[in-house]
């Protein structure tokens, strides 16, 4: 899959300085971008998803996952029909879960400062990214 082929299927776009011929890497571990991090769940032990969680389709056109500062671009999460499932039904100890995905095919994210990222078939924790700052401690990253 390449990035001109994500926005075309999903009807989401990009800027224009990104490549659009560039294929877009399938990763199944860790992942970031920009203000998310996506984290195999098996590598937790501090998350839980509900035992009768409510898990929906992620549809071809996306699920915003989270929107940058200050009302900013959107982190979308986008799939074929049937490829993935998405539920907020779970416990993060950390409190920076945005929700789980799992996928029996890959799945994308797309945000338009840049581009697509791919995730391959798993289960996978979707949270917030934090970063140590000088003298306040932790505060999340606002992308």
């Amino acid at each position: 899959m390449n990035l001109a082929d994500l926005t075309r299927r999903s009807g989401l776009d990009v800027l224009e300085h990104l490549e659009r011929q560039v294929t877009i890497p399938v990763v199944d571990g860790l992942q970031a971008q920009g203000d998310l991090i996506v984290i195999p769940l098996g590598m937790l032990d501090d998350v839980t998803v509900a035992a009768h969680a409510r898990w929906r389709p992620v549809p071809p056109t996306g699920v915003e996952l989270l929107r940058g500062a200050g009302g900013g671009n959107p982190h979308t999460l986008v799939a074929d029909p049937g490829a993935c499932q998405w539920t907020v039904d779970v416990r993060d100890d950390q409190l920076l879960a945005i929700g789980v995905l799992r996928a029996i095919r890959p799945a994308y994210l797309i945000h338009p400062e840049h581009g697509g990222s791919g995730i391959a078939p798993g289960t996978y924790l979707v949270r917030r990214q934090r970063e140590r700052a000088n003298q306040r401690g932790v505060q999340l990253i606002a992308d």
